[in-house]
């Protein structure tokens, strides 16, 4: 094997490494907010509040699309990603209040 095939090779396993910590931190990270949401929905159940808050998402919207931009990550993915979890975090909700 070459120099430079030896060294790619080492580049691409650190890579990896890297790639893979960051996983388990969003898993983590996203564990960590799930717990919060699921306090959220319990709360808003007990006080017959509404599951979601058109408003709030909005504006959480708008500041990860902030944040994405000046992460250099497409802010669009970003709109996406949290509304994804915005669904999530809605059905919960619904889940609490049945």
């Amino acid at each position: 094997m070459s120099d430079n095939v030896t060294r790619a090779a080492e580049v691409l396993k650190e890579h990896r490494a890297s790639i893979d910590r960051l996983d388990a931190i969003l898993v983590y990270t996203l564990g960590e907010r799930f717990k919060h949401t699921q306090a959220v929905g319990k709360l808003k159940a007990n006080h017959d509040l509404p599951p979601s808050d058109p408003a709030r998402e909005a504006s959480q919207i708008e500041r990860l699309e902030d944040l994405a931009r000046r992460a250099e990550l497409d802010p669009e993915f970003a709109k996406k990603f949290l509304n994804f979890i915005i669904a999530e975090v809605i059905q919960h909700h619904h889940q609490h209040q049945k």
